[in-house]
């Protein structure tokens, strides 16, 4: 759920008296009664172990209605705790809904509407059950006579796999890490730039590294590789997918914490900071599930986008796998931002068949689940289309975002276009729709080892003419990497395409012709899993942090501002007490920490933070000289 800080909570707004709804005719009704009844008597649990719909792809809009709902019907693969979600017909349209469980009867709950006003969820008062049957009846308001609806969803086997971090451990390597005297519990990893040129675009670097010798987190850092602002989390709290969005009219930063189990993927949550650095949101999954680490967007119209796997039980017997076996289901959900209700979800069970994963399903079990799928990235377009990449079908999908159902295959074993020369990709990540309509990928190429290295591409797909194209290809020209994992593709402002290379700590920017023109990376074992260049604007809201030595020939004061891109430059305050301070020494912002030489001896010391006018930005606590 997202909160803002020092915000009013939304409150429910409850409308209470009688609706009263005019009947187009009693036959209608019938009509639509005998057809509700009929397909509950055709329908029936699935034998226990199924985990796909007997026809897939299915849309979600209810037929006769403008409400697209989720679980999507006739599906298996739901939450226990999951929402029934009805968008696409304003709250005050939707009545009578009534929800039953074949083991657990009769639910009771609350149906809470969005504050877009396109819909509402049904929010039950207590758990389904695994294997239970869920009926949802109820009408809506189409134009002016009432609709009747009613579909069907079988609750999940939830598969508790082992969550514990990974057995291996990294040495503590002092040399892959930056230390600082005012700051020395930030240790970011140690950054190596190896090629600059003016032709760059402006901005910082944002990523979020872990993985190395010392804490992760995310970071900013500056073009010569000078950190900006290090924020490092807890031992065994990792963090992905740092970036500039706006919220409001306003930038913030975002960015998915939490636990990263052997599997592959995200247990955790969205974070919001503000330009300074201040909390002022978290987004949860919805539905039970906790957020995964590949993908969270900010909308225009006040919701958030984000992905989930959820591994579940299934009977993979059918492709080699065992009976008693598990798959992990890829899913991403659209929140609410005002109330934490989900809007929409959609599952790759429902639409993608298992027999399309380059996965292999013969070695799966309830610990290491079928991994069929693997969503990475999801952009929603204005024109109703949706485009996923999927990392284990080397492919990517155009859907309706309405219905749900996936309109085109790019790249796969199903492709419904053919890839020209150069434009297959295998195991991609990060597909997103520029404005001209061509798409850009980060290529993996591996593993297993397809191309002899990864690449950033842009694609041009001819929907009509069925043909997908390369436009461009940028490699690292040396060394090669072969990033087995993570990676991604942004186009900049000015054109240039700027690469994270994932699971190969390197990040580049080329220009739009394939020059390249910036080159840097982590030192040792560090990698993040993607890497942005993004303007931005830091004003802290703690103070200045400061340090000082004595030596004999004057105290050196050591001064720095996590976060803060204003400074141009420190003033030493020097003095025989705390109440009587005066400039004593300053010195031209250098990097993160400036350490500033001090003429005498000062029984106490503190430092400011000017700005390019000479203006004091900030001032830091007193220290003992």
């Amino acid at each position: 759920m997202y909160r803002l800080t020092k915000m009013t909570r939304l409150r429910s707004l409850l409308v209470g008296g009688a609706v009263i709804v005019v009947l187009a005719s009693a036959t209608t009704l019938a009509l639509a009664s005998r057809r509700i009844s009929a397909e509950q008597a055709a329908y029936s649990a699935p034998s226990n172990g199924r985990c796909t719909p007997v026809t897939l792809n299915v849309s979600a809009v209810l037929p006769g209605t403008t409400l697209a709902v989720s679980p999507l019907p006739d599906s298996y693969d739901a939450s226990a705790r999951t929402q029934i979600s009805l968008l696409g017909a304003p709250a005050s349209a939707i009545a009578g809904v009534r929800v039953s469980g074949s083991q657990t009867g009769s639910h009771s709950g609350r149906l809470l509407a969005y504050s877009q006003g396109d819909g509402a969820s049904f929010v039950a008062s207590k758990p389904f059950q695994p294997g239970e049957t869920v009926t949802v009846h109820g009408t809506v308001k189409v134009h002016s006579r009432r609709q009747r609806f009613a579909f069907h969803f079988v609750i999940a086997h939830e598969d508790p796999i082992d969550y514990a971090a990974a057995s291996t451990t990294v040495s503590h390597d002092y040399n892959e890490m930056q230390h600082f005297a005012s700051r020395p519990e930030l240790e970011p990893p140690v950054l190596a730039v190896t090629q600059t040129s003016s032709l760059t675009d402006a901005g910082d670097m944002f990523a979020a590294p872990y993985a190395g010798p010392g804490p992760s987190g995310p970071m900013v850092f500056e073009e010569d590789g000078n950190l900006v602002w290090f924020h490092p989390l807890p031992k065994g709290t990792e963090a992905t997918n740092l970036q500039v969005q706006q919220l409001g009219g306003q930038p913030v930063l975002t960015w998915w914490q939490g636990r990263i189990p052997p599997q592959g993927f995200g247990q955790g949550e969205e974070i919001i900071d503000n330009s300074a650095y201040q909390e002022i949101g978290h987004v949860h999954a919805g539905n039970g599930y906790l957020a995964d680490l590949h993908e969270f967007h900010i909308t225009p119209q006040g919701t958030a986008v984000l992905t989930v796997f959820n591994p579940i039980g299934c009977d993979i017997s059918s492709l080699g796998g065992p009976r008693g076996g598990a798959v992990t289901d890829s899913l991403f959900q659209e929140i609410d931002l005002k109330t934490g209700l989900v809007r929409r979800e959609w599952t790759s069970l429902d639409h993608v068949p298992l027999s399309d994963s380059y996965s292999s399903p013969t070695t799966a079990n309830t610990i290491w689940p079928f991994d069929y799928f693997h969503l990475n990235s999801i952009d929603q377009q204005a024109n109703g289309t949706t485009l996923l990449s999927a990392r284990n079908t080397s492919a990517m999908y155009e859907l309706n975002t309405i219905t749900g159902q996936v309109l085109t295959r790019i790249g796969g074993k199903q492709s419904n276009v053919t890839l020209t020369a150069g434009a297959a990709t295998a195991y991609q990540h990060d597909a997103n729709v520029l404005p001209n309509g061509t798409i850009s990928v980060f290529d993996n190429g591996g593993v297993p080892k397809v191309h002899a290295q990864s690449r950033g591409v842009v694609l041009a797909v001819n929907v009509q003419a069925k043909t997908d194209k390369l436009l461009a290809e940028y490699d690292h020209p040396s060394p090669a990497l072969a990033a087995g994992s993570q990676g991604n593709v942004q186009i900049l402002e000015n054109g240039d395409v700027f690469i994270g290379w994932g699971a190969e700590p390197y990040f580049s920017e080329f220009s739009a012709s394939g020059q390249l023109l910036y080159d840097a990376h982590l030192h040792g074992s560090y990698q993040s899993y993607r890497t942005y260049r993004f303007p931005w604007t830091g004003s802290p809201s703690e103070p200045p942090a400061i340090a000082a030595t004595s030596t004999s020939g004057g105290p050196t004061v050591y001064a720095s501002w996590n976060g803060d891109t204003r400074t141009a430059s420190w003033r030493v305050l020097g003095g025989p007490n705390a109440q009587q301070l005066t400039p004593v020494a300053s010195a031209p912002r250098n990097g993160f920490e400036t350490a500033v030489a001090v003429p005498a001896a000062e029984a106490y010391v503190a430092v400011q933070a000017l700005g390019t006018a000479g203006e004091v930005l900030g001032t830091s606590r007193t220290i003992s000289g």
